[in-house]
Order: C-alpha cells, then sequence, then structure tokens
C-alpha cells in the first residue's frame, strides 16, 4: 500500500466521527488546539526557523520570506482565529428549507459535511491550522499537502493539533499532514478517488492549474490573485493614493493585493507622481506603458503582456493609463484571475457600470482590495478566496465547506 493512499483509508476511517460529533466535542477539540498552539509557541517558532533558514539559501524573495514566517503574535493570530470558530454557529444540521408536497411527502433540506477534503497549498503555515480548524468545525476529515518550503512547520503544526485531538476523545486522523514532499504524492493525493470527495488548491495560479488539470477527484478553485485597482476620471486623488498604497503594500505577498494599476488619462498627470512617490518608500519596481514612463521617467520600465499577466506577490506592479472605463474594464477582462478588483472613483454611475460588468468574485468602490477576506468579511477563518462560480464563490468559510442532504418522510407514498 502507497503512502498516499494509507492516508486516505485513515481519514476516510476517520470521518464518521467528526461528521458525526456534537458541536460540543468540536468545541472542545478547537479549544484544545488553540491552547497547545499558544503552549507551543516556542517549539513552532523553532522548527519555523529551520524552514526560514532552508528558504533564505535557496534565495526565497522576502516577501514570500513573509509569507513563511511565524513568530509569537501570528501564532496567537491563529490561535485566535480558532477562538473565534468556536463562538461560530455550527452549519452541521442546519435546516435550510422545509416544504411538503401535495401527495404529503415532508421534504428537508440540510447541510452536512463534505467529507475528506484535501487541501494542496504554498508557503504559508498558517494555512495547516486555518484548514484544519475550518474542516474540523464542519465536521470533515482533512488531508494537508503544505509546500516542501514549509515542511518543518507544518509537520509540527500537524503532530501539536494531532495530539490536541487525541486528548478530547476525537481520532487523530480527522487532521493529517502529508510529510512526503514529492511531486508523485501531489500526483496521487489529487487521484484518491473514493477517500477524497474534494480538493482545494490554495497558492499560485501554476499551482492551481496543475491541480485543476491534473486531478480527478472534484477541485474548488482558489486564490490565484491577479487583482487590478482602477482610478477613475473623478477619484478623490487623496483616497485613490491611499487604497493603491494599502492594495499593493500593506502585505504584498497574498492573493488579494493588487498586481496592477489602472489610471484614466484625465488624472494621470496629478496621480501617478503622487502613489510613485508613496511606493519608494516601500521600494516598489514599477512597469508601465508609454504614457507612464512619459509621466513617471526612466525609473520605469516598460510593461509587456507578460507583465499585466503576471501575479507578483512581490513589491511589484504594473500599471497602465487607459483612455476611458470601458478600457479598464477591457483590460481587466483580460487579465484578471477574476479573485478581487477596485475602483476609485465619485461617479456613481461609473462604480455600478464597474460592479455590474466586472467579473470577479469581489468587486469594491473605493475601499482596498485586502479586504477579500474571511475574518474581514465577517465569516471568520477562511479555507482560500474561491474564484470559480460552482458550490461556492469568493471567502469560503464553514458553510462553504458542507453540502445539502434532503430528509424525505413520508407515510406509504409510492409513485
Amino acid at each position: 500500500m502507497n503512502y498516499t493512499l494509507e492516508l486516505g483509508i485513515k481519514a476516510k476511517n476517520a470521518e464518521p466521527s467528526i461528521a458525526g460529533a456534537s458541536t460540543k466535542s468540536k468545541n472542545n477539540a478547537l479549544a484544545a488546539i488553540s491552547k497547545a498552539l499558544k503552549e507551543n509557541a516556542a517549539l513552532i517558532i523553532s522548527e519555523n526557523a529551520k524552514d526560514l533558514q532552508t528558504a533564505k539559501e535557496n534565495g526565497m524573495s522576502e516577501a514570500m520570506q513573509d509569507r513563511l514566517k511565524l513568530d509569537e503574535k501570528r501564532i496567537e493570530g491563529m490561535a485566535k482565529g480558532v477562538d473565534e470558530l468556536i463562538a461560530m454557529n455550527d452549519p452541521i444540521g442546519q435546516v435550510i428549507d422545509g416544504f411538503v408536497r401535495p401527495n404529503g411527502l415532508k421534504i428537508t433540506k440540510t447541510r452536512v459535511p463534505l467529507g475528506v477534503i484535501g487541501i494542496i497549498f504554498e508557503s504559508r503555515p498558517n494555512v495547516t491550522v486555518d484548514a484544519a480548524a475550518l474542516c474540523l468545525k464542519a465536521g470533515n476529515a482533512v488531508i494537508l499537502k503544505g509546500g516542501k518550503e514549509a515542511i518543518y512547520s507544518n509537520i509540527c503544526l500537524g503532530k501539536i493539533m494531532r495530539e490536541a485531538l487525541e486528548k478530547t476523545g476525537l481520532p487523530a486522523d480527522i487532521i493529517q499532514v502529508v510529510e512526503n514532499t514529492s511531486r508523485e504524492t501531489t500526483n496521487e493525493l489529487m487521484k484518491l478517488n473514493g477517500y477524497v470527495d474534494v480538493l482545494i488548491p490554495r497558492g499560485s495560479a501554476r499551482l492551481i492549474q496543475a491541480v485543476v488539470t491534473t486531478a480527478t477527484v472534484p477541485v474548488i478553485e482558489t486564490g490565484a490573485g491577479n487583482c487590478h485597482v482602477y482610478i477613475d476620471k473623478s477619484a478623490d486623488i487623496d483616497m485613490a493614493v491611499n487604497i493603491t498604497d494599502n492594495s499593493k503594500t500593506q502585505r504584498p505577498s497574498v492573493c488579494n493585493a493588487i498586481e496592477s494599476l489602472l489610471v484614466h488619462k484625465d488624472i494621470a498627470d496629478a496621480f501617478l507622481p503622487m502613489i510613485a512617490e508613496r511606493f519608494k518608500s516601500h521600494n516598489v519596481k514599477i512597469y508601465g506603458c508609454d504614457k507612464t514612463i512619459e509621466i513617471l521617467g526612466n525609473s520605469v520600465e516598460k510593461a509587456t503582456d507578460t507583465e499585466y499577466a503576471t501575479e507578483f506577490n512581490d513589491y511589484i506592479i504594473a500599471v497602465k493609463v487607459v483612455d476611458s472605463i470601458d478600457e479598464a474594464i477591457s483590460h481587466i477582462r483580460k487579465y484578471s484571475t477574476r479573485h478581487s478588483e477596485c475602483i476609485v472613483t465619485q461617479s456613481l454611475d461609473d462604480a455600478r457600470k464597474f460592479q455590474h460588468e466586472v467579473d470577479a468574485a469581489a468587486v469594491y468602490v473605493n475601499a482596498s482590495t485586502r479586504f477579500t477576506d474571511g475574518g474581514e468579511f465577517g465569516y471568520g477563518a477562511e479555507i482560500g478566496i474561491s474564484t470559480q462560480k460552482l458550490h461556492a464563490r469568493g471567502p469560503m468559510g464553514l458553510s462553504e465547506l458542507t453540502t445539502v442532504k434532503y430528509l424525505i418522510d413520508g407515510n406509504g407514498q409510492i409513485r
């Protein structure tokens, strides 16, 4: 029996225990996980340091190292996220709809777990805890396949959570971390039909497309974020600078950070020097169109289709001056990953046009794209941002990790 299949069998065997667990039992397990994370902070930081050292030796960018790093504050944040899930309503067993048919059949639509969820993700070890806790609260078993760059952190976090589960009487195999980082193991997980009910990739566009094209189990696409801010001709310039700066530099390595900036020609001469000055403090590299270079000078490198199509995950941005809102929308349609898009404007008509015509999970007017987040939306932690349209779209919280079951009560009806 190969390693991946063994994980699948263990997860499937553990599934009934968590699917049938009471809300109290699940909350007790979450409380134990939160407590264990805080108590083992020093160990987690020590193991994370091994990953960071390897990352530096391999030349990982500072932005991506930041994504990988765990410290006391971030561990406390992970534990807090687990605690917040305890306070949230349990979706399992929730009655969504109910009605009686003319023939007397009573039909009740209820919410039930998805089953065994496989999650493939890259360098953010906090995903290990967020994903495990969310799946647990929603009654699912989970198999977590993180990237090799975070392997020491992920194994440590998985061990801590599994021990916490056992202390509360639930099987440790509800949460499993894949310790083999080979591509072969990843491919096997993607084809674990009969054991994995749904697969959720979280990371770069390349990772997501690799999973979508290879997997034989159902996939929910998440994460790829080639996001844009469009500065309309009527925009308040100070607001536009603040929103653009926050959307790009507050944490550039995450999927809801912008990668491209579109600016209406009527406001470009006033706006671009101001945002370029703000970007200087973060050493943001700018690629731009001819008009951008004309306004900002030779410090800007010429942008091509490659830059406009790239999710940089770094202090890099592609800029284009456009003639109209229609050109901005057309550009977004061509390059967007349909994650998060923003317009800064004082025109209600342009705001509504942008929101109605731009196809994305989240479309903002006068607010940073950095708010596309389960916690910021009030859903608690999230498994990722779904950029597809089937089953779930946008922040995937507890409800999105469930499916439905119809319960039908009769008194002898036949058809």
